[in-house]
């Protein structure tokens, strides 16, 4: 068994009830289930774990002290486990140095290839720069036609002032007899006194030949003086005759004749050295493509490619306030509000006649300039009022923004810095144009371009280049860069079959999403070629178009076929058809799952009576379509030429009272017309938010709403304190129902008595926490539950207040569901509960930890807090994927809570990749056609029967079948 199965036995981790498994080797297995019926606690928490902390427990005690070491999780036993390597949805890197190419090996490909084939060039005259030996300057001489005269020359002095005297007599006393100053040649002793003012140029005379006979060992014998004495530069100046295939740039003027060097000379160089400009490369190594070394980063921005600045759009972000009304946010917000700068701007418009009072769009753009960045050094009349006093001060005005500048450097208060970067965005970097690199670095090329053009390509253009680049290259060239580009091209092309040959090289890791990062790793795992190996997977199709996932599973397929074991936790619909095993995990969420409903093959999995994810795969159940699609309120907001990232100039128009869908492949433009643009525009005018908006000229249609709200996934808080119950605010009623309760009253306890992040009615002992971390050297560190509180946060005397029998530590183990049955009688609890639960959310514990907390549930946890506050009916909801992470039958609940926000006059915007939700919606935005700079345009938009008829549209093409009603029978309920 152990050969040809993964055996688990007693799997009781989280909410897993003594589960019993046995999962094939070397196969592709889908676990699937309802959120929250313990998928995750089975792949990850259960297998991934037992077999990583088998491998790393193999290794010698120095070495486990440099690794994660995983707590032995509970199960009786597993057998046939291998190594265990897990890609999970977290993002890669927040790292501002850690990209696309950094991640996936990449660049060190790429500044291998530079160093070894690169040729590096002046930035002076265009030209190569190429190091030669000396025996190289001699074959090039002899070369020559035999007869013609020259002289070897050493350029002692190139555009320096200064008379020479001094050295003229030491390069006469070394015997040296002649030097050419200023373009005329002089014996020494008979040269002219120089003008110390004047630049001049001095070349020493190294010697006077004619080519031809047998002149190789003197040639080079005069070589290695000039050299010594020119610090490795030397010329040879033919005498009355031109270079050979530099005559006609002689007449026409090529790179050599603007860079002033003349067509009858020939520069060498012994090292990697500009003759005209000075420009040198030291070495030429990997580490000079590096921008997160000394030796190839930027100096300006450290590597970066971007610094931080103040921006005028945060300094002044509504453009329709006037001065007087706080147009200027950094002054009208200073603590307390000083007075001193009011005066100074009403100096400033009295000296430019403008008044305070006119809104900052209608101020002249001279005036606006004059206030953000001063007057440029020219003195302007300051009038201040001290008391009642007025004095005048005559100086030149520092802008808005330099003077924010100057606080930032002289500030030494922490939380200054802090409320001034506020109002600072990243910006390229002058110096290096967002390249990260030196410039000796950008200088070196490889057909023409420099390694920085190679990772701002896309991954297909990427592609396209390194594949066509063997053809440009010399033999030799080739020869050295075969190997290196066989590894380029494999890691691109895996990036490619992935679904990602829209990403930029240069993307940093932190703007990727979650199943992009995911991606990217198993593109790398596969690069890496490893077989023998168990690889657990999270969810690898979101953010992915149907188009893609084909791919997608075609790459989790050859994973498979290397000899893994593939374990993918999934709710996509192909995925779980392409399986070779299907485990379906429930019955229910929560204390209602942790049990496996069906297992084996697809058909026998169809065939199990009482598997929900069963009766969605036959057919027996459905996300029904709308009986019709809602019109709107009949006003729309319309976004007019928006151009941020991708997007060329899209203008498009979002009805106000519907369900609307943005979709299209991956890379389409979605996020950046949804979140950047749209989202960022309505919050900085509804909501008052500093942020920057993507590029556009308008949005129309804003008075029609009066608040904007993003519910993205990002964590409802990073530290174990805070749970679903402080985030929705029902902890607060929590606390104030039981400080209310009789007893708390006769003991006088306040609200406060009831937390356990504050001292009073915690226990001290742990701080609140239920347990203490006890460290380990060589093993993980330990978590034991508090001996004092036994794991319960609160000392004695708060536990002894109860309600309906209950204390407040048993409410905080609660389910969701429970606590919506025992708070009934309570509205304000109940209410939250209830919420909780109408998201999907009633397995979830009142008091879970966030850090637990999946990016979907994370998600429905933010819109249960919306869905809790009283709704106006005028609100924009804004969502990135909410169905990640959610089974068929959540996303149906899901669906019932947005139409129910659209139902009260609310606008719901989602962006989408789920079919099921796209064909529920009431307008469709289809962006396109292509991913990266092939897409960025609106394909299609209208219901989903008009996008599904747009031959253009992919998504259409997917959405088609489904918009015909199945005739079968509904499931009994």
């Amino acid at each position: 068994m152990s050969l040809t199965h993964i055996s688990v036995r007693g799997a009781r981790e989280h909410n897993l009830k003594g589960v019993d498994i046995d999962i094939p080797r070397d196969t592709l297995t889908v676990i699937t289930g309802l959120s929250g019926s313990g998928k995750s606690s089975l792949a990850f928490d259960t297998i991934y774990a037992e077999g990583q902390r088998r491998y790393v427990e193999s290794l010698s005690a120095y070495a486990r002290q440099f690794l994660e070491m995983m707590q032995k999780p509970d199960v009786e036993h597993i057998e046939g486990l291998s190594p265990a390597i897990s890609i999970e949805q977290k993002t890669t890197s927040r790292n501002p140095r850690s990209t696309v190419a950094t991640v996936t090996e990449i660049y060190d490909y790429m500044r291998l290839l530079w160093a070894r084939i690169g040729i590096p060039y002046s930035p002076a005259t265009g030209l190569p720069i190429s190091a030669q030996t000396v025996s190289q300057m001699v074959d090039r001489v002899l070369a020559l036609p035999e007869g013609t005269r020259l002289l070897l020359l050493a350029p002692v002095v190139r555009g320096r002032k200064g008379e020479y005297r001094k050295e003229l007599a030491e390069w006469q006393k070394a015997g040296f007899q002649r030097v050419r100053i200023d373009g005329e040649v002089h014996l020494i002793e008979d040269a002219p006194a120089l003008d110390k003012k004047y630049k001049h140029d001095i070349e020493v005379v190294v010697d006077r030949l004619v080519t031809g006979g047998d002149i190789a060992t003197r040639l080079a014998d005069s070589f290695e003086t000039a050299l010594k004495l020119a610090d490795g530069l030397a010329y040879v100046d033919l005498v009355d005759a031109v270079v050979p295939g530099r005559e006609d740039e002689a007449q026409a003027g090529g790179n050599m004749k603007k860079a002033g060097i003349p067509a009858n000379r020939i520069v060498f160089s012994e090292r990697f050295a500009c003759p005209v400009s000075g420009f040198t490369i030291a070495e030429i190594e990997p580490r000079l493509f590096s921008f997160n070394a000394p030796q190839g980063a930027c100096p300006a921005c450290d590597g970066l490619g971007e610094k931080l600045e103040f921006d005028a759009d945060l300094v002044v972000p509504n453009h329709d306030l006037t001065i007087k009304k706080g147009a200027i946010v950094p002054w009208a917000k200073s603590n307390p509000p000083s007075p001193y700068y009011m005066q100074v701007l009403g100096s400033l418009a009295r000296a430019y006649d403008f008044s305070l009072e006119t809104a900052w769009k209608d101020l002249p753009e001279a005036v606006q300039r004059v206030i953000l960045h001063g007057t440029a050094g020219k003195p302007v009349t300051l009038t201040f009022v001290d008391g009642k006093k007025s004095y005048d001060v005559k100086k030149p005005f520092e802008g808005v923004i330099g003077n924010l500048n100057r606080r930032m450097l002289q500030t030494e208060s922490a939380w200054m810095r802090e409320e001034l970067s506020k109002y600072q965005a990243s910006h390229p970097c002058e110096t290096c144009g967002g390249a990260r690199l030196k410039p000796e670095a950008l200088a070196v090329k490889i057909a023409g371009e420099d390694i920085a053009h190679a990772t701002h390509l896309s991954v297909v253009d990427a592609l396209a280049w390194f594949q066509a680049l063997p053809a440009k290259l010399n033999d030799q060239h080739r020869a050295i860069a075969t190997a290196i580009l066989k590894e380029i091209d494999e890691r691109l092309g895996f990036l490619n079959n992935v679904g990602l040959d829209y990403l930029n090289l240069n993307r940093t890791s932190g703007t990727l999403s979650g199943g992009e990062s995911q991606r990217i790793r198993l593109a790398s795992q596969i690069g890496s070629g490893l077989s023998g190996v168990l690889y657990v997977l999270d969810e690898p199709s979101i953010g992915l178009h149907q188009r893609d996932n084909d791919m997608l599973l075609a790459t989790l397929r050859r994973l498979r076929d290397l000899g893994n074991t593939v374990l993918v936790v999934e709710h996509d619909e192909d995925a779980i058809r392409t399986a070779d095993y299907v485990i379906d995990m429930g019955p229910g969420a929560g204390v209602h799952g942790g049990a496996v409903v069906a297992a084996g093959t697809l058909p026998e999995v169809l065939a199990t009576e009482g598997s929900v994810t069963a009766d969605y795969l036959n057919g027996t159940r459905e996300v029904p379509l709308p009986a019709k699609r809602r019109k709107g309120t009949g006003k729309k907001l319309t976004v007019h030429n928006a151009t941020a990232n991708n997007l060329t100039g899209v203008t498009a128009s979002i009805p106000l009272g519907t369900f609307t869908c943005i979709t299209g492949v991956s890379g389409s433009g979605k996020s950046s017309f949804t979140i950047d643009t749209l989202f960022a525009a309505a919050a900085r005018q509804l909501n008052g938010a500093r942020v920057l908006a993507g590029k556009h000229d308008k949005i129309t249609g804003l008075q029609h709403l009066d608040k904007v709200i993003d519910i993205d996934q990002s964590p409802i808080g990073r530290t174990p304190r805070s749970n679903p119950a402080t985030y929705t605010g029902a902890f607060t009623q929590i606390r104030d129902w039981f400080a209310g309760l009789p007893e708390a009253q006769a003991r006088g306890y306040k609200p406060g008595r009831f937390s356990f992040n504050v001292k009073g009615g915690r226990c001290e002992a742990c701080q609140g926490d239920g347990v203490l971390k006890i460290e380990m050297h060589f093993l993980p560190d330990v978590y034991v539950e508090c001996d004092v509180c036994h794991g319960a946060r609160y000392n004695r005397e708060t536990l002894e207040v109860k309600f309906k029998g209950k204390s407040i530590a048993d409410v905080l183990d609660m389910t969701v569901e429970d606590a919506h049955e025992f708070f009934k009688a309570v509205p304000p609890i109940r209410d939250r509960m209830a919420m909780l639960a109408e998201v999907g959310l009633g397995y979830v514990k009142v008091g879970q930890q966030a850090t637990t907390l999946s990016g979907g549930e994370a998600q429905r946890v933010k819109l249960a807090k919306e869905l809790a506050r009283r709704a106006t009916g005028n609100t924009l909801y804004i969502l990135d994927e909410p169905t990640t992470g959610l089974h068929f039958e959540d996303v149906r609940k899901l669906l019932e809570v947005l139409h129910a926000l659209v139902e009260q006059g609310n606008t719901v915007v989602v962006i989408e990749h789920n079919l099921d939700v796209i064909k529920t919606a009431d307008w469709i935005l289809d962006l396109g056609p292509e991913g990266g700079v092939k897409g960025g345009e609106i394909v299609a938009e209208g219901t989903p029967e008009q996008v599904a008829r747009e031959p253009r549209s992919y998504t259409g093409k997917y959405l088609a079948p489904l918009l015909k009603p199945r005739k079968v029978a509904q499931a009994a309920e």
